[in-house]
């Protein structure tokens, strides 16, 4: 009985919203359409709309405008035009709103193919491309410092579990790899003060008397590359989730790329790092609860439509653009 009752209001909801959306339309002379567009500010506040509205609609058009390819945009848009029988000539503007929301929406949806791609590829030590991103890797966090050898002990001190950090990539496949390199070749600085940090972690910059009043005498560190293949595993459950699509419509003034991803995994790298010191676990057996504090955290944060996570580091230059 009760699941009956939520279907009947389901449906009795969308008979009303279907509605109150012609009784709109009559009024302002304006479909949806040209109302979010008109009275929402650009970005993710009307992007989503866009997106909900393109996706709920009985509209077969509509619907799938949203998962077309990227060249196939101007063409749906010239479709949609002429089917809510409206004038380009008389609404200029709303033929390139409408393109910049969707080249968002699309973009959005091909980062995922993108990124689960990198995820779903093993790392192959037989693979000569993979070997030399793993040693840039090396290189860009330890450049005073020379490998020794492909596998050595000596890839612990960067924060890998065994003197092969192949095995530590399952998890996240090629995208552990390609975003730890990203963090430490473009914001070599921060990447490298983030290790030192975690090997040493009362050695850090803060000052003694900082590191004094917040009892960082107790102070936990964390490996490295582990802690970062697991944020890794964080922004892309952000990702497919949804979750992160305040913040690339927000950012992206048209699609957002896989360069976006990485810039927010620095960021995300950057502020867990600041939030496990600010934690100040007893030891690393509490990973996993600041970790799962830090995910609700930014969660909430990217639930605001007008959010971007606006990291203050070299990997962001020249990517945001609000």
């Amino acid at each position: 009985m009760r699941m009956l009752i939520q279907v009947c209001l389901y449906f009795y909801c969308k008979f009303l919203w279907r509605c109150l959306k012609f009784v709109m339309r009559k009024l302002t002379g304006r479909c949806e359409l040209q109302r979010i567009c008109y009275n929402t500010k650009p970005g993710a506040p009307r992007t989503m709309k866009i997106e909900t509205s393109l996706r709920d609609s009985k509209s077969k058009l509509l619907q799938t405008s949203v998962s077309v390819h990227p060249d196939a945009i101007e063409k749906t848009i010239e479709d949609i035009m002429e089917l809510k029988k409206i004038n380009p000539d008389i609404n200029p503007q709303l033929g390139i709103s409408l393109q910049a929301c969707l080249l968002q929406i699309v973009g959005y949806r091909n980062l995922i193919a993108d990124v689960e791609k990198l995820r779903r590829e093993p790392y192959d030590s037989d693979n000569p491309q993979h070997e030399e991103m793993l040693l840039k890797l090396w290189k860009f966090l330890k450049p005073n410092t020379p490998l020794e050898s492909r596998i050595s002990k000596q890839w612990c001190e960067i924060g890998f579990q065994g003197d092969d950090p192949k095995t530590d990539f399952r998890g996240m496949g090629l995208l552990g790899l390609y975003n730890l390199q990203y963090f430490a070749e473009r914001d070599a600085t921060a990447a490298q003060q983030v290790l030192s940090d975690s090997l040493h972690p009362k050695c850090s910059k803060f000052s003694k008397a900082e590191w004094e009043k917040k009892r960082m005498d107790k102070a936990i560190g964390y490996s490295f590359a582990i802690v970062g293949i697991n944020i890794t595993d964080l922004a892309y459950n952000l990702l497919v989730s949804g979750a992160l699509k305040t913040h690339f419509y927000n950012i992206a003034p048209e699609a957002p790329t896989l360069s976006h991803f990485q810039q927010t995994f620095c960021y995300l790298m950057h502020e867990f790092h600041k939030f496990w010191i600010d934690e100040d676990p007893m030891d690393i057996m509490e990973f996993n609860r600041v970790r799962e504090k830090f995910r609700k955290r930014i969660v909430k944060q990217l639930q605001n439509p007008d959010m971007a996570l606006c990291p203050h580091f070299a990997a962001s230059e020249g990517l945001i653009n609000m």
